[in-house]
């Protein structure tokens, strides 16, 4: 198939390229390049032997946006394209709502002028809220509890109401855990920008040199070690989830629901652990209060996606540690090296 990749060259989305372009599909990546860098798609055609093609385009350019389709015959869409940080959103949810929401109408409506009705969409763990159940499942009520979040919410609305009115469309919301790792030759992984939102970017970062230290908040919550307990997932493991959701939505119509995680959590200290052993030094960290929001313990049950799709992740913590560290140690300032 000839996929249409909205925020292919991020760190998620450059996986799923990759993964896109082993699988034998074409791809036409769509990123306006705010929070990624064309360094990651030149090192993926070149892990993939051959190229993903690249359109600098903004969601917000509807034209642009048409255009893209206009000159391009598409089979389906990934949407990963969004604004992602929790506290930034707090402080500007405006520019949140109108760049992840506003930019997904226009993607929308775009698909729909030109009769492609095949959508997987990048979703999150996020829409739970601040859940205590678990394990998390799919028929959970959401309850985002910041912008980012609602945004999110929002758009799986938006879906869900496209879908219900329109039998042509083939959709499936995609709720990820904590995405964490890179791919195994060290030539891709993730590159934030600016001070890192979560835990093992942050972490890599202090293992590596860029920062003094992480700081662990909370270390009273009821779990074993006192620390937040989260479900982390290797990102090729994500991106296969993305592959396996596309060829189901392309042959089962309707609005589809799947968590995306491990089904058992890591505590903030077993992680420091793992990748204490990967980098072969111990990374400083320091406990701070707790941040409010925050639960004790959330983690998925993906077996939704493994009786619908025959997916499941495989990598350990381990190992989503030792490639996490690969890329950081071979790239210590990422892309812009």
């Amino acid at each position: 198939m000839r996929i249409l990749v909205t925020g292919g060259s991020g760190y998620i989305g450059s996986h799923t390229v990759l993964a896109l372009l082993e699988a034998g599909h074409d791809v036409v990546v769509l990123d306006n390049l705010a929070n990624s860098s064309k360094e990651s798609l030149k090192r993926v055609g070149e892990l993939a032997g051959r190229p993903a093609e690249f359109l600098a385009v903004d969601l917000l350019d509807e034209a642009a946006l048409d255009n893209a389709f206009s000159t391009n015959e598409v089979d389906a869409v990934i949407h990963f394209a969004g604004l992602k940080a929790v506290g930034e959103s707090v402080e500007k949810p405006l520019y949140y709502y109108h760049n992840n929401v506003g930019g997904t109408l226009n993607l929308l409506r775009c698909m729909e002028r030109h009769n492609v009705r095949t959508l997987v969409f990048s979703s999150s763990a996020t829409v739970y809220g601040a859940s205590e159940e678990v394990p998390l499942v799919e028929k959970l009520p959401l309850d985002a509890v910041n912008p980012y979040g609602r945004t999110k919410e929002q758009i799986e609305d938006i879906l869900s109401d496209i879908g219900a009115a329109d039998s042509r469309w083939n959709i499936a919301l995609l709720r990820y855990f904590n995405p964490v790792g890179a791919h195994e030759s060290g030539r891709i992984g993730e590159d934030p920008t600016g001070v890192p939102n979560n835990l093992l970017p942050f972490v890599a970062q202090v293992a590596v040199g860029r920062r003094d230290k992480v700081m662990v908040f909370g270390n009273d919550y009821p779990t074993p070690d006192g620390t937040g307990i989260r479900d982390y997932i290797h990102v090729l493991d994500l991106a296969a989830g993305h592959l396996a959701a596309l060829d189901y939505v392309y042959s089962n119509k309707g609005v589809h629901r799947w968590n995306l995680g491990t089904g058992k959590g890591s505590s903030v200290l077993e992680v420091l652990a793992a990748f204490s052993k990967a980098a072969g030094h111990e990374v400083p960290y320091e406990f701070a209060p707790r941040r409010p929001g925050d639960a004790a313990i959330s983690y998925a049950d993906p077996s939704a996606a493994l009786a619908d799709l025959g997916w499941s992740a495989h990598k350990t913590l381990q190992q989503m540690c030792d490639d996490h560290w690969r890329w950081q140690k071979e790239n210590p300032q990422g892309y812009s090296a």
